[in-house]
């Protein structure tokens, strides 16, 4: 059984402990929040026996094997380091790093610490269905793939406190915390993306502004070889559309390109042909699995292939979200910050 410890004690947490717990791999034992009565009132009900509101003892004392970070984005880097140097395993929730400076500099400091392994929280690219779905995109290239339409776009609550101009606005609209509708839901599409068709040759982003500064939603362009691909993401409204990949008459329909619980391919004659695949309720169980798998054993040649696989995946979506970032002036303190 794998001791867990946290960092973010808020709804994605919740997720990611009920799979945990599906899975059967995971005791949570220690939490660190900014307060400590926090730390207790979230850790608690879960049956955690440490509770931390110093960083540094939640790292050298706390009783825990890996560490699942979802704190805001800017403070993914430095916490990482943290866990890092105390030759922990870590999850950390997408996008791990807000530019490809902190990414390069974590993977030094992996390589010195060779006990340690770091996974990105990707949920989609772990289950079975998106993997059954990228097989047939893949046959889809072969015979003519025209690029794809892949749209994220949910209002997020939050978002009130914004138009209101509720100081101080949530972290996830503001600049100093690297928020912004590309680093929360974009990077959902982004991970589609690369998945689904590799590293762009070429990226473009036109955002829509929030008053705070960040893009609130927006279109991104990838441009391959011989076709496009059009991401449409946003936290100020809510979109019903699919995600769909085009062949010349064929098409593959996702219900979601992260939350994806059915995929219908659309065949030449407009048949269609709903992939067949088991779903679970949580759909960060997979991941979680297999993170575990990892963990457990982390020395394992064929995990060390998945988890390479993993972390080059990673750095090619750090990559082209920073690329977009910089073709719509989009900065963040963060990028100016890195030692």
């Amino acid at each position: 059984m794998l001791k867990l410890g946290i960092i973010g004690t808020h709804i994605i947490t919740d997720q990611m402990l009920d799979a945990a717990k599906t899975t059967g791999k995971y005791k949570l034992t220690a939490v660190y929040s900014r307060t400590m009565d926090r730390a207790k009132e979230y850790g608690q009900p879960y049956g955690a026996t440490e509770f931390y509101d110093d960083l540094d003892k939640f790292f050298t004392e706390g009783d825990f094997d890996v560490v699942y970070v979802a704190s805001p984005n800017s403070l993914h880097y430095q916490q990482v380091r943290k866990a890092i140097e105390n030759d922990k395993f870590i999850i950390v929730e997408k996008p791990s790093f807000a530019n490809p400076d902190e990414f390069s500099a974590i993977e030094s400091l992996l390589a010195a610490h060779p006990k340690a392994r770091l996974v990105e929280a990707a949920r989609h690219i772990h289950t079975p269905l998106y993997k059954k779905a990228a097989e047939k995109v893949a046959e889809m290239k072969e015979n003519h793939c025209q690029g794809a339409t892949i749209t994220v776009m949910k209002y997020s609550s939050r978002y009130d406190k914004v138009l209101a101009g509720d100081k101080p606005y949530p972290n996830i609209f503001t600049l100093d915390f690297a928020g912004g509708a590309l680093m929360d839901l974009g990077v959902y599409a982004v991970y589609g993306a690369v998945t689904l068709f590799g590293e762009p040759s070429t990226v473009v982003y036109y955002p829509t502004l929030a008053k705070t500064g960040v893009d609130a939603k927006g279109v991104a362009i990838l441009d391959y070889d011989k076709f496009s691909v059009t991401l449409n993401f946003g936290k100020t409204a809510n979109s019903h559309l699919p995600s769909e990949v085009y062949g010349l008459k064929d098409t593959l329909v996702f219900d979601s390109i992260f939350n994806t619980k059915k995929v219908v391919y659309y065949d030449a004659d407009k048949n269609a042909h709903p992939l067949d695949v088991p779903v679970e309720e949580n759909s960060m169980t997979d991941e979680m699995n297999d993170f575990a798998d990892l963990f457990n054993n982390p020395d394992d040649p064929a995990e060390m292939k998945k988890y390479q696989h993993w972390m080059d995946l990673a750095r090619t979506v750090n990559s082209v979200m920073y690329s977009l970032r910089q073709s719509a002036n989009l900065v963040f303190p963060a990028d100016n910050d890195q030692e």
